[in-house]
């Protein structure tokens, strides 16, 4: 995929990112995909803390240039009163502020929320926290792992015999960033088009996000008094499923969420015995015989290889899948297919690949417009486009370190 200049449904709608590192950013990220101008204001000659991220390649940092795509990157010191004024002119012309400081910290610099409504009643801010803007903990710093941990997700993970497990990346920030762009997204509808909409501030803790998707856990504990336990996979859910291995060694996960799907691998393995028995008829007393149900179907794995599982489940409507690596991922027709992996062109690496845009608009997709910024790459648009700057006012703030 090329740079492309395809306007999204969000065209017209201009969004200021004051927020660091991952959740709040990604959501703005999503925003953009979709058109909307997002302009990310960073501190002077540091930037944002994910540009000192890993990976790397040649000291350039790798996550950047997607986690900050879209975007046009603005130096501007909050501290300073010029710097806030600077600010407060953008607000005038825009229609949402995004940010992640710690609770009061930008009603210290007076740009906080009361504030910046005062040059724009129609302001959208949304303000993520660890753990939101009220509440005994509101104060404490806020990062994706303790927060997941904090929202009963990392208790459920990991072996029985062993300690719990943090996910291997920063789920939570990505599944917050996705409720950023919905927050947004539904705020500004009902700004827009209600003739008594108007603008407001929105407040997401982290751990809330991944705490929202886990009702199961919630209904169990509050009707049944049960406290789940950490398994490696699924379990309490549905009969058989898991992860299973191939006569070839691959890895791949079956799952059967209900019992027409069990009795179409009933089916598949020849088993249609196990459809009137009194332990496998039905899901509940699969779950009763989890561990003789899943060894059934895993010594049936075991005689076929993964492309052949694969094809002959495909055939019964059983859901499995491999375990993919990225290196299969980057093979797969199916992925290319979707263009789930972009090609983009950058200023020092040259070529590098992507994640695509979802989800896929059939009247209005979204587009890369281009990569993460260099920092302060468009501070002169900015400054004398927005704000009304002139040249010797956007060298006396670059030489005070205000920009």
């Amino acid at each position: 995929m090329n740079k492309t200049t395809s306007k999204g449904p969000l065209d017209g709608i201009r969004i200021l990112d004051l927020s660091t590192m991952i959740a709040a950013p990604y959501g703005a990220t999503l925003l953009g995909d979709f058109g909307a101008d997002v302009i990310k204001i960073e501190i002077p000659n540091k930037g944002d803390t994910l540009r000192g991220m890993g990976p790397f390649k040649e000291e350039e940092p790798l996550r950047w240039p997607t986690l900050a795509r879209n975007k046009k990157s603005l130096t501007l010191d909050l501290h300073h009163e010029e710097g806030q004024e600077i600010l407060k002119k953008l607000v005038a012309k825009s229609d949402v502020v995004i940010e992640n400081f710690r609770p009061g910290t930008l009603e210290s610099w007076n740009v906080g929320y009361e504030d910046l409504k005062k040059v724009n009643d129609d302001l959208i801010m949304i303000r993520v926290t660890g753990y939101g803007q009220t509440g005994p903990y509101s104060h404490k710093a806020g990062f994706g792992t303790p927060a997941t941990a904090f929202s009963g997700f990392t208790y459920l993970h990991g072996y029985t015999d062993r300690p719990p497990i943090s996910p291997s990346f920063s789920l939570v920030d990505y599944i917050t960033g996705v409720y950023v762009a919905f927050a947004v997204s539904t705020a500004l509808y009902h700004r827009d088009a209600g003739e008594d909409g108007k603008g407001q501030f929105v407040d997401i803790g982290l751990y809330e996000t991944v705490f929202r998707m886990m009702e199961f856990l919630v209904t169990d504990y509050d009707q049944n008094g049960i406290i789940k336990e950490r398994s490696p996979g699924l379990s309490g859910h549905s009969s058989p499923a898991g992860t299973f291995q191939t006569k070839d060694g691959h890895w791949v996960v079956l799952v059967t969420s209900s019992d027409r799907t069990f009795e179409r691998l009933a089916e598949a393995m020849d088993r249609q015995d196990m459809l009137a028995d009194d332990r496998f008829y039905k899901n509940a007393v699969r779950l009763e015989n989890f561990d003789l149900t899943n060894g059934i179907v895993a010594d049936w794995v075991k005689t076929k290889n993964r492309d052949e599982l694969q094809n002959h489940l495909d055939n019964f409507g059983v859901p499995v899948s491999p375990i993919n690596s990225i290196e299969d991922i980057f093979e797969d027709a199916h992925f290319k297919a979707r263009e789930n992996i972009v090609e983009m062109q950058h200023p020092r690496l040259g070529k590098i690949k992507m994640p695509g845009i979802i989800p896929k608009f059939s009247e209005t997709p979204g587009s890369i417009r281009s990569i993460g910024p260099d920092l302060g790459a468009n501070n002169e648009e900015i400054l004398k486009g927005l704000a009304g700057l002139s040249d010797e006012d956007i060298q006396s703030l670059h030489e005070r370190s205000i920009i």
